[in-house]
């Protein structure tokens, strides 16, 4: 990733319940970015593609606090695709207290969540038992957080769901089953399978830039 333009606008700060890295948007009308990495990620991880896909948008990028072999990730796992969904539902809590927080120390709207893998599987869990943390979501290659979530309504939601045809994390059937749990919520969903795998492609990029483009503005 390049050096942060301005390290005083996106610096790492511990005041709040997460590390998180916070950059001001440029852009009044724009809504803002949660920014979930993938495991092993951090508060970095993301930043320079919230930049790229939403230039003068601000940018909230927590780290998440469950560690795996010394990797950050956002909730535990038993193993490769298999959740602890009671420590799910209690890490999105966590999230959604910290999005508050977030919101009041920097004067920010609800925000769109970008999460990739497992970051998309904890902003589809916060969707679904917080629905009113978020302002939609971009989920970069999700797959189910919850086998039953809870009853959400999403309505006016939008979520952007982009999948990988040969994704050997993710089976076709599990994305489906995401699909339906949003769907079944009201969502507006937009669901792509491109043909890549559990990696991001520039099309990801572009399909995101394009949705949160069209997406992103505050209501008056």
């Amino acid at each position: 990733m390049n050096e942060v333009p301005n390290e005083e606008a996106a610096m790492t700060d511990t005041a709040l319940s997460f590390v998180h890295r916070f950059e001001p948007g440029t852009d009044a009308g724009a809504r803002p970015l949660l920014l979930l990495h993938g495991t092993g990620g951090d508060e970095s991880d993301l930043i320079q593609l919230g930049r790229m896909i939403a230039p003068g948008t601000a940018l909230l990028s927590p780290r998440g606090k469950v560690l795996e072999g010394g990797a950050p990730r956002f909730f535990r796992r038993l193993r490769e695709g298999v959740f602890d969904e009671e420590d799910v539902r209690f890490r999105a809590a966590e999230l959604a207290d910290f999005v508050g927080e977030a919101r009041a120390a920097y004067g920010i709207a609800a925000p769109i969540a970008v999460g990739f893998s497992n970051g998309a599987n904890i902003a589809a869990a916060t969707l679904l038992t917080h629905p009113e943390v978020l302002a939609g979501a971009v989920l970069l290659r999700a797959m189910v957080p919850l086998a039953d979530p809870p009853a959400a309504d999403l309505r006016g939601k939008g979520v952007l769901l982009l999948s990988g045809a040969v994704d050997p994390i993710v089976p076709e059937e599990n994305a489906a089953r995401l699909v339906a749990q949003l769907t079944a919520a009201g969502a507006r969903l937009d669901h792509r399978t491109l043909p890549v795998g559990h990696g991001l492609s520039q099309a990801d990029l572009n399909l995101a830039r394009q949705w949160l483009a069209a997406s992103q503005p505050l209501a008056a």
